[in-house]
């Protein structure tokens, strides 16, 4: 227990010196980003997943086979507008190849911009999502989420992969004491998870109760801060900013 919450604190508040200086705790904030996102995308645009892509897949199989309230149409946008970000981030990925806290930077800024239309599209209508409005969200959120996959994993903090929690939980069992592991990293794998969870849960609770809007700002909140926060931290040339081991 002592070891987990040791290995918790250093990832909210990194060492001075830490490898991957302050990317920790920003990319915790985009995975708390992802669960309000999906809560957004599954329970008010008609159970669809715009970073969940495992989940996606098997959403299109099920439609495909006939399933009720589930739309083919819906799942083949979201992976199409996901992998468009995707492509994106690896080619700021590619731009910033040298200088960590600047692609974080980018790519949150791209971000807040394609959050900032979606709530502008979905604020005149009250939150109301007619078919315009819920495809429009699922191609801006999906290219969001895709952009920021793909940029996490350039960004190549172990554990952090921000939308993504299945070899974060599997590491958490199979690593673990138990498992004849040494358990690395315990605090940060369990903060991504809780981190995840902290996003779904708000998000749910939020869109259940018809404010739809106020999710979407609040995710747009995060994301600006993450990305002022990326500019003012890296204007140095601090050790963690540089790729590589």
């Amino acid at each position: 227990m002592r070891g987990l919450l040791t290995d918790a604190f250093r990832t909210l508040v990194p060492p001075a010196g830490d490898r991957h200086g302050p990317l920790p705790p920003l990319m915790l904030t985009l995975t708390v980003v992802t669960g309000l996102v999906d809560a957004v995308s599954y329970l008010g645009l008609g159970h669809v997943f715009v970073a969940n892509m495992t989940g996606n897949v098997v959403f299109l199989g099920f439609a495909l086979a006939g399933s009720a309230n589930l739309s083919a149409l819906a799942s083949v946008v979201s992976l199409a507008s996901f992998l468009t970000g995707a492509l994106t981030g690896g080619r700021l990925g590619a731009r910033f190849a040298a200088h960590r806290g600047h692609l974080l930077r980018a790519a949150t800024a791209a971000q807040t911009v394609l959050v900032a239309v979606t709530v502008a599209v979905t604020a005149p209508a009250g939150g109301q999502v007619g078919t315009g409005v819920r495809y429009t969200l699922i191609v801006f959120l999906g290219v969001a989420m895709g952009l920021q996959n793909a940029v996490a994993r350039r960004l190549g903090v172990p554990d952090l992969t921000t939308t993504v929690l299945t070899l974060t939980l599997t590491g958490l069992a199979a690593d673990s004491a138990p498992a004849g592991g040494g358990t690395p990293r315990p605090g940060r794998r369990t903060l991504s998870v809780l981190a995840m969870f902290a996003g779904a849960l708000l998000g749910a609770l939020l869109v259940l109760r018809g404010h739809l809007v106020l999710t979407l700002a609040l995710v747009l909140l995060l994301l600006a801060v993450t990305s002022v926060a990326a500019h003012r931290l890296s204007a140095g040339d601090a050790p963690w900013v540089r790729t590589g081991p």
